[in-house]
Formats: C-alpha cells, sequence, structure tokens
C-alpha cells in the first residue's frame, strides 16, 4: 500500500516540474478587414485599436467592437475571432466586418477626372420619368420621386406626380421583409382628377389605402387591399369603404414581350356605400402561345361584375384599346362587362436587338350592362384590326387601326414608359 502511494506522488511530481511555467497568451498573427468601401482597411484597423503580434483576449475582443460602432461610419459592425493553425490555436486571425450602408458611384467634376464612391445621402432621393397615352384620357406625364435613405434598403417613400390626362398626386411608404412568407406592405394615398370618357365630364377621387402582397409557391401571389376613398362625378358625392383580396398566376418571363406563358387574376372586393354594400367581383385569364418563329397568339378573356346597382363612378367602361378596339373609350358603362380577343403578334426584328418591332392583327368582342339584365339579351360588339408595336428597354408603343363592326373605323394609339 505505501509502494503503491509513493509511486502515484512520484508521477505526480514529475508531471508538475515538466509542465511550463504559464499557459501562452493567443496573440494576434493577422487581421482582415471585409465590407468596406469608402473607408481604407488600415483607417479601420487603427480605429479599432488592434495590432499584429498584440495579446488576444474576449475583453480586447469585444473593445475593438464597441470602438468601431462608436465612430458612427457603419451601420453594422462584427469582429469575428478565426485560428490560423490547426496545430497550434494560440495563433489568432481578426476578421473585422463592416457594413458602410448604401453608396454609389459619384462621376467626376471635371473631364478626364476619375469616379468616386461616395455614401448615399440621408434622404437619398431618386426620380423617374412618367409618361403614359391611354384612349379616351389622353397624354399623361409627369415623375415619380422616391426617398429612400440610407438606413435601409427595404423600405422606400415614393411620391407619384402627373399631369396632362391624369393630374395625380400621391404619397406611398413601401416595405419588404426578409421571412419566406413575410408580405411586401404598401400604404399611401392619393388626390386624382381625369375626364370620364362617356360623360366627358371631369371626375375626382381622393383615397387612403393600404396592401399587402404575397408570394406563395412560384408564380402564385396573393394581395388584399383596405381603402377609403371619396369620389365626386356629375355633381355626386360617394364615400366608400372597401375591403379585398386578389390571387395572381403568372408565368411571364417578360410581361412586355410574353412567350407561352399564362397570366390570371381573380379578385373580389366588398364596397360599403351610405345606403348598401356591394361586392364587386373581376375575374381576367391570359394566353400567349408561341408558333414558328416567335410570332405568339394571345388569348384574353374578362368579366367583372357588382353585385348590385352602383354610382356611375363605379361603372366600367367599355371601348379603347384596354378592353375594345374599333370603338372610342366610354363607348358604353354597365355594372357588368364581358370582354374577350384573339390576336396574332409577328415580330419583324432579331430577339437580340434591343428594339423589338413587330405587327399584330386581332380581333375583340365585349358587352357591357347594368344589374339585373342577363349577358345572352345583350349585343355584343365586335371589331377588328391590325397595328404595329415597338417595345425598346423600358419603353413600349403601340398603334393600330381598327373597325367596329357596324361602327365606323378608329385609329388607337397607346405608349409609355414601364419601371
Amino acid at each position: 500500500m505505501r509502494s503503491t502511494l509513493t509511486r502515484l506522488i512520484f508521477c505526480a511530481a514529475v508531471v508538475f516540474l515538466s509542465a511550463p511555467a504559464s499557459a501562452q497568451q493567443p496573440v494576434i498573427v493577422r487581421i482582415q478587414v471585409h465590407g468596406n468601401t469608402l473607408t481604407p482597411d488600415d483607417e479601420i484597423v487603427k480605429a479599432s485599436g488592434l495590432a499584429e503580434g498584440a495579446p488576444f483576449s474576449e475583453a480586447v475582443q469585444r473593445e475593438a467592437e464597441r470602438r468601431l460602432t462608436a465612430i458612427g461610419l457603419f451601420q453594422h459592425v462584427d469582429v469575428m475571432k478565426r485560428y490560423a493553425s490547426i496545430t497550434d490555436v494560440d495563433q489568432i486571425i481578426i476578421v473585422i466586418q463592416v457594413d458602410e450602408g448604401p453608396v454609389h458611384v459619384v462621376a467626376g467634376a471635371l473631364p478626364g477626372q476619375p469616379a468616386r464612391v461616395a455614401r448615399r445621402g440621408r434622404l437619398n432621393m431618386m426620380f423617374v420619368p412618367l409618361l403614359d397615352a391611354e384612349d379616351g384620357y389622353g397624354l399623361a406625364y409627369g415623375a415619380q420621386i422616391s426617398l429612400t435613405g440610407n438606413s435601409s434598403r427595404t423600405s422606400r417613400v415614393v411620391f407619384p406626380l402627373s399631369w396632362g390626362g391624369n393630374k395625380r398626386a400621391g404619397a406611398e411608404f413601401q416595405k419588404e421583409f426578409s421571412a419566406r412568407f413575410a408580405p411586401r406592405i404598401r400604404i399611401g394615398g392619393v388626390v386624382q382628377r381625369r375626364t370620364h370618357p362617356f360623360f366627358k365630364r371631369d371626375w375626382n377621387r381622393k383615397s387612403l389605402w393600404g396592401r399587402g402582397e404575397w408570394t406563395l409557391v412560384g408564380p402564385l401571389r396573393a394581395g388584399t387591399t383596405v381603402a377609403r376613398q371619396k369620389a365626386t362625378l356629375l355633381e355626386r358625392t360617394d364615400l366608400t369603404n372597401s375591403i379585398g383580396a386578389d390571387l395572381t398566376f403568372d408565368t411571364r418571363l417578360n410581361p412586355l414581350l410574353p412567350y407561352n406563358a399564362v397570366y390570371a387574376t381573380a379578385s373580389i372586393d366588398r364596397l360599403k356605400f351610405a345606403d348598401r354594400q356591394v361586392v364587386h367581383t373581376a375575374l381576367e385569364a391570359n394566353g400567349y402561345v408561341g408558333i414558328s418563329r416567335g410570332s405568339v397568339v394571345a388569348l384574353r378573356a374578362s368579366r367583372e361584375t357588382m353585385s348590385g346597382a352602383v354610382p356611375p363612378f363605379f361603372k366600367a367602361i367599355l371601348g379603347g384599346t384596354g378592353t375594345l378596339r374599333g370603338f372610342r373609350a366610354g363607348t358604353a358603362i354597365g355594372d357588368t362587362m364581358v370582354t374577350g380577343s384573339a390576336e396574332l403578334r409577328v415580330p419583324l426584328t432579331s430577339p437580340l436587338h434591343v428594339a423589338k418591332f413587330g405587327t399584330l392583327a386581332f380581333i375583340d368582342a365585349g358587352t357591357a350592362y347594368d344589374h339585373g339584365a342577363h349577358f345572352s339579351d345583350q349585343h355584343v360588339r365586335r371589331g377588328v384590326g391590325a397595328g404595329v408595336w415597338l417595345v425598346a428597354a423600358l419603353f413600349q408603343l403601340n398603334l393600330s387601326v381598327a373597325h367596329g363592326l357596324g361602327a365606323g373605323t378608329r385609329v388607337h394609339f397607346g405608349a409609355g414608359l414601364t419601371f
């Protein structure tokens, strides 16, 4: 027993005497900086208080992160520890990851002067021109101003302003979330004036609204909207609250030139007037079938209806490029409108060209009628015609000549900038 105890004491003494007098201190052997565009690496390292060859500890790591955050140049700072060797855990690499927020390239002030990178302003104001020509309303022009700031890439405030055929001033807040099924939120208000193509009188609208949009699976999207608006037409003013939902299936890769694709949408809205409630439903289906050499057959069918009689401002408008070519916009109005068309689009330029030009031939049909009437009792108007189209980057233009059967011949023109 004594000999065994003696051997244990001897082994412990050998281990104690052979161990180093103190544990080795971890040392910073290299410092790396990532994510910076404006601030040089050496300035970031100097501001952190770190240095190669200096001792490392968790307290040193936290202090460096605190110091970089305190200087106020970065939206986010991470100071991370990495090992320089798998055999020596005391050799430490420090990785400094910074986020300087949105930046942009500024052209040189003088010819030949190189461009430079600058931090975006506090408001970060941007604008795009607005241009649209529409049957029955004429040319509308203006600009859309956006404020995105420099602290968020997922929210912005938009101010659409236009004059001419569509006088409009509004403000809209947009917010996107990174979560898988989180909605895109839009909240806004608008003041608008247009000339009604059927009554040839101005109508005015003031509206406050909110909308949520979800991407469900692949090309399937959903949305819901709540709104409160005040509309005036023919010296009649209606205050309306509404709530609705919609579903969209869209496989178009290029909405301006769809090919072998489907676009369909369905919506339902409950409109509450002062004396009654009405349900508005709308269905639209579009199919684009590619045939030889890039030509496309486009088919469209739509129906929108009210569950009861509504004031003139809310009635559907038949006629013009969007619904029935060969007839002027505002040919008829009604609580229910049914339309359809078949169109052959033939490109005359190569798909590789930036600007694409082509011809089209079509036949349209449609009718509009008031609540209580039946579709089978209606006269369906028809129009046939041909035209040309041009799509160049964000600009599109179409010109067509159509003959309304039993009516006359009209020229339809449309143009716009699409963003």
